[in-house]
């Protein structure tokens, strides 16, 4: 008879755990509340920005067609021929040692080091889409931008290296200004990839 008495106040006593006050169930109510609305809030907010990332990408997409730029990453297509090669600072060079131009524009773009390792895909149609695919370890060098004829080098400790007009220009250096290029940390290197001017003039 004890334990059956026994078993009834444990019972009971678990009963009375499971009942909370009503001002506690309203906060917990509250609180449960609160992380329901958070966490749609924040999943509504994730949407937004996976569809904001989207729409950028599809835009960045058709504006590189537009203006005939090469495209960093596309799909294998059907029918294309893909070469891998070496940038040696304004074109590429393919295995059999033919050479491929490079868009001046995509290789400032993209900052191309002398050395760097790319994916030529040749479309159907006769586009050419670059990817970069194994750049080389980078040092950074400054000097001065000289001009001789129409091409234009970066000048530092007795050595120098030529940079490309597109870069120059999308600068808006000129002879005596101060420029930051990246070369190969390792080797020697004709070409340096013009990564910033420093106006002489302020």
């Amino acid at each position: 008879m004890e334990n059956t008495n026994k078993n009834t106040n444990f019972e009971d006593r678990e009963q009375e755990d499971l009942v909370l006050p009503q001002p506690k169930a309203a906060l917990l109510k509250k609180i449960l509340n609160n992380l329901k609305e958070g966490s749609e809030q924040a999943l509504k907010l994730l949407g937004q920005t996976e569809e904001a990332e989207t729409r950028l990408n599809v835009a960045q997409f058709g504006e590189e067609r537009a203006e005939g730029e090469i495209l960093p990453e596309v799909q294998e297509m059907e029918g294309a021929k893909v070469i891998e090669g070496i940038f040696d600072g304004e074109s590429m060079v393919g295995p059999d040692g033919k050479v491929y131009s490079v868009p001046a524009n995509y290789a400032s773009k993209s900052r191309l080091v002398e050395g760097d390792t790319l994916k030529l895909t040749i479309a159907p149609n006769g586009a050419f889409i670059y990817k970069q695919i194994g750049p080389v370890e980078r040092a950074r060098i400054v000097g001065r931008l000289e001009k001789e004829g129409e091409a234009f080098y970066v000048v530092s400790e007795g050595k120098r290296w030529r940079v490309l007009t597109a870069s120059v220009t999308y600068y808006k250096g000129e002879s005596g200004d101060e420029a930051v290029i990246i070369i190969p940390k390792v080797g020697e290197s004709k070409w340096g990839s013009l990564e910033n001017i420093i106006k002489i003039n302020g």
